[in-house]
């Protein structure tokens, strides 16, 4: 989707003066707003060259796609290479001019520069009030009113479609108003379809006042992300009397998804029972937003990046019961998968119900996890950032949680007890904000002095599983408040920050090194200080022999941020058995389990030491244990605990023979904030005969099932030809 346009201006420089050009902005990885400058001149379409240019040229460009002015400019064609000609080069604006046209330059075709120097520029997301475009339908807002008793609803879904024009807002004629229309609209609001609606309300309404149309019809393909994409259409007879003779103003109604039914449809919401989904969002900080994940025989996979546009994202987006994308994001940005790249050179028309139906291309050779494409959706107005504040941190990502409640019939806001508060409930807080991850949990708050008249606790007993999209969805006590300590200093807290760690366990390692070893009590000391047995240790002699279940760990950072322990240096305990610190007390949990989920035998590993101890090529180290260095894992990175140390082992010594479950969790507590909880459970199916054990089919999350029914529909018949 490119804006596109003409303009006619006199430039200084031989020999642009007086001739008919066309621009847009264009390339990848880009909002509507940004791209490479293309200049379309003598029937084909070019760059322009990044020497000389300055943030002047970039106010020129910007203003002429409407835009108010430039944000920045890029050189060295950060916006992707383009193709063709290089059509200007060495371009002087003192940023007064009316068009790129009228900037001396070297003149059209005349340059000694690359592709790889092209130039691209960022405007700034307001536009110039009353701009027109003569293509490309531009206006300076666009709304969706809500008349009655739509308007109490959330979110609004109906109504009249008003944009503003010229500063005032106006409506649309429906004479030439078409479904697909209503699709590109529903979709940049946040609803995956449109559906119709009653029309005697608003013919009731429209004969009562007096409409202000806008000038022109609008014309929609349906896969336009906003309608800013359209093309404008016919323009109205303005001096008719009335303008839309044979219409009325244009009416919206739109589908919401499941998790954005109205709230008079709550009980229907809670009650729903989704089926498995094909396709899921991993990885990212806010409500409809991550890596793209697809199911087939029952093991998720990633999609790589090549040829991924906002088509196929939409797709995606709406799919998942989101509107249409705003992003189509490549190269791992929201962090990397694991398992399988199952789809490659994905092509969507746009209209597919799931992105299973897309044609690609079932061979990923040469993807890599770092080319893991992801989405970033329009979802609907919930209000949900005016009923939730951050008060008193340094800055707007930290502060004491208060929520505004109804009371007595008016809303008051206050605090959120602490007791029990946790990442988990920071993390909600956090989403509830649009502000990505929690960094950091608080359970005391005294150096942040919040809004005096917000002190008394208004929500207590808070407790989340950490998908909730509000605070007010998680379990809490509603109004019978109980909190012992009282707010004040032990209100609830949180920091948030943009991005966050993703451990994953390498399962493979795992089923490779398992293997029993019968040791002496007088060798496991120190280990049973540090309750690394089972309870029937206590009370046996020196000389009795323990069966130990012992594995090899290996956790890698798939995230975008470091792994770094919840307490600082002063914190850490030390164990003088080992001579060394804890860091995190409990990192991870080790259990067997019998087939129907109960646990026979546990372990837990503390952590020894977090450090980097492999990275993936081209990343350095950064955390060290020696010396009573900095522990961390560091993106990219793992830390891996082998075998034969201390602590690294389940106590089967009382465990009979028999089929078990064999359970790794990492960070299972949630003392450290991860964008990705799922993929932290590791499970092994486990055979113990007495004297020998066999682990097999270990993978990560999901089911056990050995079952390989294939539930990705259309893989053979949707498939690219290999090329």
């Amino acid at each position: 989707c490119c804006a596109q346009w003409h303009l006619r201006g006199r430039a200084s420089g031989p020999p642009t003066g007086g001739l008919q050009v066309q621009l847009r902005l264009a390339g990848e990885k880009r909002k509507h707003y940004e791209g490479r400058v293309e200049v379309y001149y003598g029937g084909e379409w070019g760059t322009v060259c990044d020497d000389d240019f300055s943030i002047y040229a970039a106010h020129v460009v910007c203003r002429e796609l409407g835009y108010l002015e430039a944000v920045a400019w890029h050189p060295s064609s950060k916006y992707g290479r383009g193709e063709g000609k290089i059509w200007l080069d060495n371009v002087h604006c003192t940023g007064r001019e009316e068009s790129l046209a009228q900037c001396p330059t070297n003149g059209f075709g005349v340059s000694d520069c690359r592709h790889t120097e092209d130039v691209g520029v960022v405007c700034s997301q307001k536009r110039i009030p009353g701009f027109k475009f003569s293509v490309n339908l531009q206006v300076e807002d666009v709304r969706i009113r809500a008349i009655y008793s739509q308007r109490k609803r959330v979110p609004v879904t109906e109504g009249f479609l008003e944009v503003k024009d010229g500063g005032k807002w106006r409506q649309i004629c429906d004479e030439e108003w078409t479904q697909m229309n209503a699709r590109v609209v529903c979709g940049m609001y946040g609803f995956p379809g449109e559906k119709g609606y009653n029309s005697r309300p608003y013919k009731l309404l429209t004969r009562r006042r007096k409409i202000s149309y806008f000038g022109y019809s609008v014309n929609c393909t349906g896969n336009e992300a906003d309608l800013s994409g359209c093309r404008m259409g016919r323009a109205l007879e303005m001096k008719a009397n009335p303008p839309c003779m044979k219409g009325m103003p244009v009416v919206v109604s739109c589908v919401p998804g499941r998790a954005f039914a109205p709230s008079h449809s709550a009980g229907y919401s809670k009650a729903y029972r989704p089926e498995q989904p094909l396709v899921r969002l991993r990885g990212g900080g806010n409500i409809g937003e991550g890596r793209v994940e697809v199911l087939k025989n029952g093991e998720w996979g990633t999609v790589c990046d090549d040829n991924w546009d906002l088509q196929s994202a939409t797709v995606v987006c709406r799919e998942l019961g989101y509107g249409s994308a705003k992003e189509a994001l490549s190269g791992g940005r929201l962090g990397q998968g694991m398992g399988p790249v199952h789809m490659n050179e994905v092509q969507c028309s746009g209209f597919e119900k799931s992105l299973t139906e897309c044609r690609f291309n079932h061979e990923a050779l040469g993807c890599s996890h770092e080319e893991d494409a992801a989405v970033k959706c329009n979802v609907p107005a919930m209000g949900f950032q005016n009923r939730l504040r951050l008060s008193g941190g340094r800055n707007p990502y930290e502060g004491r949680v208060e929520v505004l409640v109804d009371r007595n019939g008016s809303t008051v806001w206050g605090t959120v007890c602490s007791e029990s508060w946790g990442v988990m409930e920071a993390m909600v807080v956090c989403r509830q904000l649009g502000m990505g991850f929690a960094s950091h949990a608080f359970q005391e708050t005294w150096y942040w002095q919040g809004d005096a008249s917000a002190d008394d606790v208004v929500m207590s007993g808070v407790r989340c599983s950490g998908t909730e999209m509000s605070l007010p969805q998680c379990l809490h006590h509603g109004k019978h408040i109980s909190c012992p300590k009282g707010g004040g200093r032990f209100a609830a807290g949180v920091s948030c920050t943009e991005t966050a760690p993703d451990l994953v366990l390498n399962a493979q390692l795992v089923e490779q090194t398992t293997y029993l070893e019968d040791r002496p009590m007088y060798a496991l000391q120190c280990a049973h200080e540090e309750n690394c047995l089972s309870s029937t240790a206590n009370a046996r002699d020196s000389s009795s022999y323990r069966r130990l279940l012992r594995f090899s760990s290996q956790i890698h950072n798939n995230g975008q941020s470091d792994f770094r322990p919840k307490s600082g240096h002063h914190s850490w305990i030390w164990h003088e058995c080992h001579r060394h610190y804890h860091s995190m007390e409990v990192f991870t949990h080790y259990d067997l389990m019998s087939l129907n989920g109960t646990k026979v035998a546990e372990g837990h590993k503390a952590s020894f030491c977090l450090e980097d101890t492999e990275c993936d090529e081209g990343i350095e180290k950064r955390y060290a244990c020696a010396n009573f260095g900095a522990q961390g894992i560091t993106v990219g990175c793992s830390d891996t605990y082998r075998h034969d140390i201390d602590c690294q082992w389940i106590d089967i010594t009382d465990v009979k023979p028999g089929d078990y479950i064999f359970q790794v969790v990492i960070n299972p507590n949630y003392e450290v904030a991860e964008s990705d909880y799922t993929n932290n459970v590791m499970k092994c199916k486990c055979r113990y005969d007495g004297s020998r054990i066999w682990t097999y089919n270990c993978h990560i999350g999901g089911s056990l099932s050995s079952d390989t029914i294939d539930t990705f529909p259309g893989l053979m018949t949707n498939q690219l030809s290999y090329r």
